[in-house]
């Protein structure tokens, strides 16, 4: 058995591929919540990253899915923070409507069998960024109609 990194062997991976992967994916998140830190700190404020994490992906996906760093980001940033009254949590949205790709794939391995509506992403969102969610920090909320708890019965 051997490591692999995406679809090639660990001995295999050209640094350059992940490097810029994590340039495109990771960094802008950094480089915003650095931008919002003074007036977050300034207001008690709270930061909501957007995952693209799957609840069924392993760590060996960081570099398949490298916004699953975003969801470690969360977790370290909440324990950094935690003393400046900054919550961070994050939303890992499931697909949504109108249009998803593998749409009758997904709806068969869910428990409600239905997509997401945008709205529906964008209200936990405001709720993980609103005063109401002051206790919470270090999360990731998976909104996907009940894909993280395990497949339909039916």
């Amino acid at each position: 058995m051997s490591a692999t990194c995406g679809q090639q062997a660990l001995g295999d991976v050209d640094l350059d591929a992940p490097d810029a992967i994590l340039r495109l994916n990771l960094h802008p998140a950094i480089r915003a919540v650095q931008a919002a830190l003074p007036e977050c700190e300034r207001m008690d404020g709270a930061v909501s990253l957007i995952s693209a994490a799957s609840p069924s992906a392993s760590p060996s996906e960081l570099l398949m899915r490298p916004q699953r760093g975003l969801v470690s980001f969360t977790r370290t940033w909440a324990l950094e923070l935690a003393q400046t009254g900054i919550t961070v949590n994050a939303v890992a949205p499931g697909p949504t409507e109108p249009n998803c790709e593998g749409e009758y794939q997904y709806l068969t391995g869910v428990p409600m069998h239905r997509l997401g509506r945008p709205d529906e992403i964008a209200a936990a969102i405001q709720f993980l960024l609103s005063e109401d969610a002051g206790f919470i920090t270090g999360q990731t909320l998976f909104v996907y109609c009940g894909a993280s708890i395990g497949k339909a019965l039916l």
